[in-house]
């Protein structure tokens, strides 16, 4: 009988589902609250409403995942849709890095967001599940020297056709995060604020952001006086400090860090 049960041998059960709730376990869930919301004990009772909050965010999140999938589904009659976007346009050092990702039409991933907006953790976890699911994804990057050539926005457009031109099958259609990227025959639609909108945008930024988060810590190792692992390359005051007493390194973007020399 439940009453018979411990209440720390209870909270041990539901921890034993994990802190968030997920596809292969709401079932579980909801059962283990069926099985205790009669128990009248108090200690009980919070366990239960625990498990039930977490059920109510694990929904909540299923109808958000569902709502970003709004362009997807307008577009649907296109084959091989293609989320775009980009990292890496404001830092003093490191590439401008493009993703380009082709997601299945039934896609289940859940927490696609903003990369912005989700911790590294999550993005480390999301990337993986993205990389496995995706039907295709393509990056592409330029460097410091080219953005100084042809300016970062240029670069960026270089970056992203690069990105599309890796993805196996082609893709028909181009979800891209605000742009309209010059020299691609696709259909193209710009979102505003797309990372957020598009569940396709929001797994190329995830993608892109774990990418050049990742290269930015091997340029670490190479040039530890910059703070690159922590930074990523933008303009914190520590690496602004290391740019004038240590001078620039080949990675630096030299006409982003002439007022800095």
């Amino acid at each position: 009988m439940t009453e018979e049960k411990k209440i720390g041998e209870i909270k041990a059960e539901l921890e034993l589902l994990g802190t968030a709730v997920t596809k292969d376990t709401q079932a579980q869930v909801q059962a283990f609250i069926d099985r205790y919301a009669a128990d009248e004990r108090g200690g009980v009772q919070k366990i239960v409403a625990t498990a039930e909050k977490r059920l109510e965010k694990f929904h909540a999140e299923l109808e958000r995942t569902e709502s970003i999938k709004k362009y997807e589904k307008e577009y649907e009659n296109y084959a091989y849709i293609c989320g775009i976007d980009e990292v890496g346009r404001g830092p003093l050092a490191g590439p401008v890095v493009a993703c380009a990702v082709i997601l299945p039409k039934d896609c289940d991933i859940l927490y696609i967001n903003d990369s912005k907006k989700l911790s590294a953790a999550k993005r480390e976890e999301l990337y993986d599940e993205i990389m496995e699911k995706a039907v295709s994804v393509g990056l592409g990057f330029v460097g410091p020297e080219r953005i100084d050539e042809i300016n970062i926005l240029q670069a960026t457009y270089e970056a992203m056709r690069e990105a599309v031109s890796k993805l196996d099958p082609q893709p028909d259609l181009l979800l891209n995060d605000a742009v309209t990227i010059p020299g691609l025959t696709q259909k193209q639609v710009p979102i505003i604020k797309g990372d957020a909108k598009s569940i396709s945008i929001g797994a190329a930024s995830i993608v892109a952001k774990v990418t050049r988060d990742r290269l930015m810590e091997e340029y670490d190792h190479m040039f530890p006086e910059y703070g690159f692992a922590s930074n990523k390359g933008y303009g914190s005051a520590e690496h602004i400090a290391a740019i004038k007493q240590y001078g620039p390194t080949p990675i630096h973007r030299k006409s982003f860090i002439k007022n800095f020399l």
